[in-house]
């Protein structure tokens, strides 16, 4: 019997059939969604078609669709009517658009962050690294409508002529290294104060626990951020800081390019309060490691880490270079959210509904890397070793058979092995020059905003 609010995906299919459910229920069930919304439900679920599952169930099928249209995504909901003999609700988008708007932000922010934690407490034991789980960080940005609502909320780059750009909005994302998922996120202005990235980091850091293993890059590698894990017992693994010297000869040495060392405390940032100050030691003991890239054909890189694993023999030099290559996964993925799954300019007009845009663009992520967890048990792989991508337009394709043929258990299973067949290569040392082959049209810059053009004008 199934009864965790995200057990497998073959026992939400069952779960979605037996209740007649819309076939997205498959992914995230009615009663999943009711019980991390509460009673912030109340507002849409005495509507006749769109309550609140219905609602969220046809925007996972917009954001997970190749075109990403409102009218596409209620042709789904007319198809699935139709064939459960129920009457077909309008095709106009109009409804549909007013119930995603009262969508309860908080609710959406908790659905994500729980369906990502589910996910990765359910993958086994050994897909962790040294026993630890490892939590990477990244940030980028995305673009959306230009609407006097969005530009106030996230206004456009400062470069940028007024009615010639776009607004821009900075987004930091928690990924579990082992699966993938999506463990938290925080949202906030491309400028202006406590946006940067460590910024928005700092409100979501609470979900790095003890014994957990912090990876990143140098953006990552400040100090107070490095006290902060090593305080509450999480590890860090993050490249140095750039304006750091190092001096491999000094320190207590562990062997060639290995060494432990004691970096102060700096002086209190501006943002910082007194009292915080003072929470923090004197100074962090830090394991100092210098790791050679070396590629044929290409000069010799150094790169060097910085990190709380003291132990040498528990955790040696090799183990900890394996595991910074690793941390690359993290830019993959925000390309998976990106690129794949077309986050990059958003739709939305309003800045609550664009917030509410990325976090179901999220949801569905989690969702289908749960589907790649699953799968890579059944093959006994590592899901980073599954296409996200062939994932997706597998699951999307499949998705509406699954609730119309008599047997769904053995497309759940065709499933599982269409996705294991579609594998991706481990090519950590790849160069991809950024680069474009094809070139754009050679329209003009737009200069002004577009009203103000004249007709023939270019």
């Amino acid at each position: 019997m199934c009864h965790h609010p995200f057990d497998s995906f073959r026992c939400r299919v069952q779960h979605a059939r037996q209740h007649g459910d819309l076939y997205f229920a498959a992914l995230i069930s009615k009663e999943t969604i009711a019980s991390v919304f509460g009673n912030a439900s109340a507002i849409l679920d005495s509507a006749r078609v769109y309550n609140t599952s219905v609602t969220l169930w046809v925007f996972l099928s917009q954001v997970m669709s190749i075109h990403h249209g409102c009218v596409s995504a209620v042709a789904k909901l007319i198809t699935h009517r139709v064939a459960n003999n129920q009457t077909a609700c309008s095709a106009e988008t109009g409804a549909y658009c007013i119930a995603r708007d009262k969508i309860d932000e908080q609710s959406m922010q908790r659905l994500v962050t729980a369906s990502g934690l589910a996910i990765e407490d359910s993958s086994p034991d050994h897909w962790r690294w040294l026993g630890h789980r490892v939590i990477t960080a990244d940030g980028a940005t995305v673009t959306m409508a230009d609407t006097s609502e969005n530009q106030a909320a996230y206004p456009q780059l400062s470069s940028q002529a007024p009615g010639c750009g776009f607004p821009i909005l900075r987004v930091v994302v928690l990924f579990a290294l082992s699966t993938g998922v999506v463990l938290d996120m925080a949202m906030g202005r491309y400028k202006g104060k406590f946006t940067h990235e460590v910024s928005l980091f700092r409100q979501i850091d609470a979900i790095i626990e003890e014994t957990d293993i912090f990876l990143a890059d140098r953006a990552y590698a400040g100090w107070f951020e490095m006290a902060r894990m090593i305080q509450r017992g999480a590890h860090v693994v993050v490249r140095k800081h750039q304006l750091r010297k190092s001096d491999f000869r000094t320190g207590i040495g562990y062997g060639k390019d290995d060494h432990s060392i004691q970096i102060d405390k700096p002086a209190r940032p501006d943002w910082m309060s007194i009292e915080e100050y003072e929470t923090y030691p004197d100074f962090i003991t830090i394991r100092e490691i210098r790791i050679r890239v070396e590629n044929n054909g290409f000069r010799t890189r150094e790169i060097i880490v910085h990190t709380s694993l003291s132990d040498d023999t528990e955790y040696t030099r090799e183990d900890i270079a394996a595991l910074f290559r690793r941390r690359w996964q993290a830019e993959l993925h925000l390309r998976s959210l990106k690129t794949v799954m077309q986050m990059e300019h958003l739709r939305c007009k309003k800045p609550h509904r664009v917030r509410n845009e990325i976090r179901t663009h999220m949801l569905a992520y989690n969702l289908i890397r749960g589907v790649m967890s699953e799968a890579a048990v059944e093959g006994d792989v590592q899901p980073w070793h599954i296409s996200f991508k062939s994932t997706l337009t597998t699951v999307t394709d499949m998705l509406p058979v699954l609730g119309l043929i008599s047997n769904a258990d053995e497309l759940c299973t065709v499933l599982y092995r269409c996705c294991l067949q579609h594998a991706v290569g481990n090519r950590p040392d790849r160069y991809e020059p950024r680069v474009l082959k094809r070139r754009p049209k050679k329209y003009k810059l737009m200069q002004k905003p577009r009203s103000e053009y004249k007709p023939g004008e270019a």
